[in-house]
């Protein structure tokens, strides 16, 4: 016995190491939610005891706890006398009726010590009490997690990711343009819609990222929230904010003369850079601000899209852009209605889901308004002058989902009619 425990020893001294790191945290036994486990450990304290108290049968035990359960008294024989010790009727004790029955003996024996009796412990599975308190029974949300695939992607910031967008959320409205069209003398919703027509059409032409599109249309509707402009200018401060934002967010931004080449030389070089060191001056340099698509890439993530899917979010999204009256919405707001427009028009089932709504904040009903109103922008897509955004996605690269027929279930009854 005593060999095998010197050697038993040296084991596991030698596997420490590695033993340790497979070890469970002793932070997390007291979270244990599973009633078998805390059963093994009490089985295992139980135990425990009655060995300690057989290696040192002369140390005397520890006072008895309250509400703790009484462990047999173990008692050595003397030597050379043999003792027959009469067994005594055992007293079966129902672990979960342990708390009430202690209460009641203290009301009944004052707190008498219950060091002399025998005790045989029975483990029941959990009561139906616990079942009611919801743990077992609780109802299972369907939540997707979208960045499981992207765990070891460092540039994902899985870690980080749901902070970020938290903090884009309570500060989209901080950089939102404010209603300046009663502010503008000589521009009202149509010249602003072809103006911005105007730029869909020169970020297609000049291959610019989507980013320094939206972040272009920003910077051009800031700008005129704070600053008067004559309509002659109004196409020199739209270059010069994309000329911004190219520098802002492309690898190889185009050059001025680019830009110049765009308005058939109708301003000049130095023009350019004035209305751009005006701009900035204006805007105090802040140009990191969370536009609708920073929200829709994250929003598409959660509806885990297709690629046609995904072609239509941006088409409603972009078309929402060109129009004044969609100033009246929140980035957020714009890029969770264009989702759930896009998958009303494709028949998407269903169509609004719970893990959309753990990551937009929008329920179905709160973004019906705005998903109407892009729906309307495409029902009237044809018969307007507006045809960059059209052309953009008529294309057979971008799924040609300009051409499908706008979603009925949005759709007032007599345009959907029609």
């Amino acid at each position: 016995m005593g060999k095998a425990a010197v050697e038993g020893g040296k084991h596991q001294k030698k596997n420490g190491a590695a033993e340790g790191r497979n070890r469970r945290a002793l932070g997390d036994i007291g979270n244990l939610v599973n009633s078998g486990e805390l059963e093994i450990m009490m089985v295992f304290s139980f135990l425990l005891n009655c060995m300690r108290k057989q290696a040192c049968p002369n140390v005397a035990a520890p006072p008895p706890v309250a509400n703790a359960i009484a462990v047999p008294k173990i008692v050595a024989p003397e030597p050379g006398k043999t003792v027959t010790v009469k067994p005594k009727p055992e007293e079966l004790i129902d672990i979960e009726a342990i708390p009430d029955k202690v209460h009641k003996d203290k009301k009944k024996e004052g707190h008498a010590n219950p060091k002399n009796k025998s005790h045989t412990l029975i483990f029941t599975a959990p009561s139906k009490k616990v079942k009611q308190c919801g743990i077992t029974n609780k109802p299972k949300v369907q939540i997707t997690d979208i960045d499981a695939g992207d765990v070891d992607n460092e540039l994902a910031a899985v870690e980080y990711i749901d902070d970020i967008y938290n903090f884009y959320k309570l500060v989209e409205n901080e950089n939102r343009p404010r209603d300046y069209i009663d502010s503008q003398p000589e521009i009202d919703g149509m010249i602003r819609a072809i103006l911005v027509d105007g730029l869909i059409d020169a970020q297609t032409k000049l291959e610019l990222s989507l980013e320094t599109l939206y972040l272009t249309i920003n910077i051009f509707d800031r700008f005129l929230a704070v600053k008067t402009v004559p309509k002659r200018e109004l196409l020199l401060v739209g270059i010069s904010a994309m000329l911004m934002a190219s520098k802002y967010e492309e690898i190889w931004p185009p050059q001025i003369n680019d830009f110049v080449c765009l308005t058939n030389r109708v301003y000049t070089h130095e023009q350019v850079l004035v209305m751009e060191k005006i701009i900035l001056d204006k805007l105090e340099w802040t140009l990191t601000v969370p536009t609708p698509l920073v929200f829709l890439v994250r929003f598409l993530k959660a509806t885990i899209p297709d690629q046609e899917l995904e072609n239509m979010a941006h088409f409603l999204s972009e078309l929402g852009m060109i129009h004044y009256a969609n100033f009246m919405y929140c980035p957020s707001m714009i890029a969770a209605s264009a989702v759930f427009a896009a998958r009303c028009t494709l028949n998407k089932a269903p169509l609004w889901s719970q893990t959309l709504k753990l990551h937009t904040g929008y329920s179905q009903e709160q973004l019906m308004d705005c998903a109407r109103l892009l729906v309307s922008f495409h029902s009237t897509l044809g018969n307007g002058k507006l045809k960059s955004v059209y052309r953009k996605y008529s294309d057979p690269q971008k799924g040609s989902v300009a051409v499908f027929q706008p979603a009925k279930y949005l759709l007032p009854e007599d345009a959907a009619s029609q």
